[in-house]
């Protein structure tokens, strides 16, 4: 057992290996089956065992019939004359030694196979039997028919009383039994030949059954093998880059749970790297304020408190720091919800035109000083699938971007439409513009393209990035086209949300 400590709590790992879920599979199919099997095996045996008990019923019955109508032509009390002229018995000294005694084609037939006929008088004495009878005989009132177990064999006996023809008087009584040699034979034989097929169907099933699982579940081997592989790497991060599991070209479920761990597996190497880049992110940029703040606080320590220009110099740049530090912290904490719309926004739906006349309104009203133009296209309510505080602070963002590199001509140009699939949202400045060794970074954290003069604007390097990381949260796309000198203009495209309303 090897124990790990998570959120205090100390959790045991169980080290025993699972038994395999292909094991698992085959014995349970193995055993279904042969629960199946014998429920089938014990039904067929019965209908078997049923028709051959009856076939030496009705056999026992004809032999019953037989010696009744013999013997019910006496008009007396049996006798042992009156049996041996019924079923005409020789025996006369001049009957050859190897011939039997018994004439009739019955009592001859009777006497050869497993049938036992006896008759009896009606004081209950033996009178004749074909064979030497263990049975003990019980009167009877009619016919009664009972069949036991003897030494291993299957006995069916029958009784029956035997009435005069004429006046309906007791004459005597009949008892045939039968040993059913051939039907405990042939249960025998099912019985054997039943345990065989089980065992060969049994063992078969078993085997198919290992083969098929290997060969459906081999996708689960692959995904335990990459699981390993990343938990045994020292490296989760590189790991996490590197080890994927191979797709299968079958096209069922297991595949697609490849596809969708895959898929998984790239989610979280992105937020390892996000985390990993957010760390590094704000101790680089906390440290420069950090040092500032402390570079006044040890002036002031040495001499400067007694200064009262110094003083006051100081507490300005310590609290403009500190400022900057707040906002910074804010941004990084929206950069971080940007990177999870995917989970927690992607059902959310916003009118794009609401929102935009909204932001274009505010802004005109918060720079006065400003020429800010709509070109709207959107003449009705056009829903698209972002949630409508982050549409908003898209365009909050590329406005105050426009506002903030805006030269001597403070000119905005905003401009929304539609086509079959997307809303374009277009912001248009005629600033500073981007050099083409610049465009390609904007989007990257932190980046400024003149640092000076961007933290003098207050500007962190967080603000395209956090719209960038927005829009493709949204399935969406957002591209720049700058000529240095003369301006940038920044276009968005958003998927529409059609036949769905506003939420």
């Amino acid at each position: 057992m090897n124990n790990e400590v998570i959120n205090g709590e100390k959790i045991q790992e169980n080290t025993k290996r699972p038994t395999s879920i292909k094991v698992k599979w085959s014995l349970g199919t193995a055993l279904g089956t042969t629960i199946i099997f014998a429920i089938f095996a014990v039904l067929l045996f019965q209908c078997f065992s049923s028709m051959l008990l009856k076939q030496d019923q009705n056999n026992v019955r004809i032999a019953l019939n037989a010696t009744e109508q013999k013997l019910n032509n006496c008009h007396h009390n049996l006798t042992i004359e009156d049996i041996q002229r019924s079923f005409n018995i020789d025996y006369s000294p001049q009957r050859p030694s190897k011939d039997s005694p018994y004439k009739d084609s019955f009592i001859q037939s009777a006497s050869h196979e497993g049938l036992t006929v006896s008759v009896y008088d009606c004081s209950g004495r033996e009178l004749y039997t074909t064979k030497h009878n263990t049975i003990k005989f019980h009167k009877v009132k009619e016919l009664t028919e009972t069949h036991y177990r003897q030494n291993g064999h299957t006995i069916l006996l029958l009784r029956k009383p035997i009435m005069d023809k004429g006046n309906h008087h007791l004459i005597g009584y009949v008892q045939i039994s039968n040993r059913l040699v051939q039907y405990d034979q042939s249960r025998h034989k099912l019985i054997t030949l039943f345990i065989i097929i089980g065992l060969t169907v049994c063992f078969a099933i078993a085997l198919m059954s290992y083969w098929l699982s290997s060969l459906l579940l081999q996708p689960i081997d692959t995904l335990n093998e990459t699981i390993h592989k990343i938990n045994s790497n020292d490296d989760e991060g590189k790991a996490l880059s590197e080890v994927r599991v191979p797709v299968v070209s079958k096209d069922d479920e297991l595949a697609e749970l490849t596809v969708l761990f895959n898929r998984m597996l790239d989610r979280m190497h992105r937020y390892v790297e996000q985390q990993q880049q957010f760390v590094g992110d704000v101790s680089h940029e906390l440290r420069t304020p950090v040092a500032i703040i402390q570079g006044h606080l040890e002036l002031l320590e040495r001499w400067g408190k007694d200064d009262p220009q110094v003083l006051d110099e100081s507490i300005k740049a310590s609290l403009q720091e500190i400022d900057r530090m707040k906002n910074l912290v804010q941004e990084m904490l929206d950069l971080s919800r940007a990177e999870q719309v995917e989970i927690q926004y992607k059902n959310k739906i916003a009118d794009a035109r609401e929102v935009g006349l909204q932001v274009f309104n505010d802004f005109k009203m918060i720079h006065p000083d400003f020429q800010i133009v709509l070109d709207n296209d959107l003449k009705t309510k056009t829903p698209v699938r972002i949630y409508r505080n982050h549409l908003e602070q898209i365009l909050i963002i590329l406005l105050d971007n426009a506002v903030k590199y805006s030269n001597d001509r403070k000119e905005i140009h905003m401009a929304m439409s539609k086509n079959t699939r997307y809303v374009e949202l277009v912001v248009q400045d005629f600033g500073e513009g981007i050099s083409q060794a610049n465009i390609k970074k904007i989007f990257d954290r932190f980046y400024r393209v003149d640092k000076a003069r961007s933290r003098n604007k207050g500007g962190n390097g967080l603000g395209l990035s956090i719209a960038h990381r927005l829009v493709e949260g949204y399935r969406g796309s957002i591209s720049v086209e700058s000529v240095e000198g003369q301006g940038s203009v920044f276009k968005v495209q958003l998927p529409l949300a059609k036949d769905v309303q506003k939420e």
